[in-house]
């Protein structure tokens, strides 16, 4: 009897249901994008229940469209947006207040009262990450502070908090398991990635009550079961995982120096480490997965701006009709023409940490065309890559091996072999870049049995190019001396 896997990929603007074979190829998939709220500048919100019914209604559109019913779907595996939080009343599963988004910045007065506290250092050390309010934790307290009879329920032991794979699990079972994985875990500010366990001391510097919490474990694993009603069988869940986790580990870098990049509107390189869980002060490393209790490592961050320079080219400047027309603007030339572009339209992230530095172009003379423009905005995204991925080698002790690729922007063969010549290492593209779909079908698959080993799993990934550096070391080193030292003048623009 054939066997299929049911992916939730809930992403940050949309959610995907896709079935998939025991091939691991994708055989249905269906896709419905959700409205976005902001209230206020800086604040970013999603209905919880609308999340809720998105996903649900295009997990069973992929059944439909596979010619399939619940009965013959054989685990589900849930993979989705880290950090954003929902808190909801667990007597009636009614969200307090909206999700808060990852990319919030309303927590900003808390964030910078622990720090005036000297509270920045604990949580780097208890959790690996930075004090920031892109993680759960400060948002939870907001809504604490904020929202009428959030405080009053929470004493109570009647709030719950989940990121969204817990809200959608804790629908999917009606309420019969609040969980998390690991990988998700990992990301809320809150929780020790050392000791795998929540973390008292932050807890009480949050003033967060240990009832809100959901139980963690293994990223493969049964975490329940679905509700008859929802699609007419019930279903186990066997695989969970935050998105860029489920990414690294749908490009099956298992081995210690593989990294994966996902090109889209910002970029997010991860690079496996395994056992390595180096503290860094720039909050780089986090939880790759678990399974069978051995918890494996990563390091990552997100590149702000990255994809959004093409379309910041196309839209606002009008200097490409399309963003596929950057390939052949940048192949069409022999060099760069000494133009450096610095995107750091929102302040540069990781690894610079300077939010009060500003976009730059710098180089140009009058001979500057619209082709090194293009050219030196997709080497812009290249650049940044490097940047983030020789930081983590140098906090990690581990060496880059090989980059994998994924996302819109890694169909781009100029940038990919760009990549590749400037990072000195092969970058290669999977025949399915829908990678973080993938591997929480890996993890589901692992987890009910149709897979039964990691190694096995390699033999279903499939390259669809390998790109071999091809530049001179003088070259590679003079070009990104030239980036850095843009980077540099970009620094502290508004201070």
């Amino acid at each position: 009897m054939a066997k299929y896997i049911l992916v939730m990929d809930q992403g940050t603007t949309g959610s995907r249901g896709i079935v998939y074979n025991e091939q691991g190829k994708s055989i249905a998939i269906d896709y419905e994008e959700y409205e976005q709220f902001f209230p206020q500048s800086g604040w970013w919100e999603q209905n919880g229940m609308t999340v809720w019914d998105v996903t649900l209604r295009t997990a069973r559109n992929a059944i439909r469209k596979a010619g399939l019913e619940g009965k013959d779907i054989t685990a589900i595996g849930i993979t989705n947006q880290r950090e954003t939080t929902t808190l909801w009343d667990k007597n009636t599963g009614i969200p307090v207040h909206n999700s808060i988004v990852w990319g919030c910045r309303r927590t900003t007065d808390i964030v910078n009262r622990l720090r005036s506290e000297g509270c920045a250092d604990i949580f780097n050390e208890r959790t690996g990450l930075v004090l920031d309010p892109t993680y759960s934790g400060t948002k939870i307290r907001w809504v604490l502070e904020n929202v009428p009879a959030a405080m009053e329920k929470a004493s109570n032991g009647d709030l719950l908090f989940g990121t969204i794979d817990t809200w959608l699990l804790w629908n999917l079972t009606k309420g019969k398991v609040h969980a998390t994985d690991y990988s998700n875990a990992a990301r809320t500010l809150v929780f020790n990635p050392y000791t795998l366990e929540w973390d008292d001391v932050l807890l009480d510097l949050l003033d967060l009550p240990h009832t809100l919490f959901p139980k963690v474990q293994n990223s493969v694993g049964t975490f329940g079961v679905t509700d008859p009603e929802w699609f007419g069988a019930e279903i186990p869940i066997t695989g969970i995982a935050g998105d860029q986790s489920a990414a690294l580990f749908g490009q099956v870098c298992f081995e210690e120096g593989t990294a994966k990049n996902t090109y889209g509107t910002s970029a997010v390189p991860l690079m496996f480490t395994g056992d390595k869980a180096p503290r860094t002060k720039t909050g780089l490393m986090t939880v790759a997965w678990g399974i069978d209790g051995d918890v494996k490592y990563s390091m990552g961050a997100s590149i702000l701006i990255a994809g959004q320079v093409v379309q910041w080219l196309r839209d606002k400047m009008n200097i490409v009709e399309n963003a596929a027309d950057t390939e052949a603007m940048a192949a069409s030339l022999d060099d760069n023409g000494g133009l450096f572009f610095v995107p750091a339209f929102t302040g540069l992230g990781a690894p610079h940490y300077n939010m009060d530095a500003r976009g730059m172009i710098i180089g140009v003379t009058a001979a500057t065309t619209k082709e090194q423009m293009a050219r030196a905005a997709l080497e812009s995204m290249a650049y940044q890559t490097r940047d983030l991925l020789e930081d983590m080698a140098a906090n990690s002790g581990v060496e880059l091996k090989e980059l994998k690729v994924d996302g819109g922007a890694s169909q781009n063969d100029w940038l990919m072999q760009f990549q590749a010549d400037i990072l000195n290492c092969n970058v290669i593209r999977p025949k399915d870049i829908e990678t973080t779909a993938l591997g929480a079908c890996y993890l589901a698959g692992l987890g009910c049995g149709i897979w039964k080993s990691q190694e096995e799993l390699k033999g279903l990934w499939e390259a669809d190019r390998v790109f071999t550096p091809q530049m001179d070391a003088e070259t590679r080193e003079a070009l990104y001396s030239q980036w850095l030292k843009a980077v540099e003048k970009s620094k502290d623009w508004l201070s």
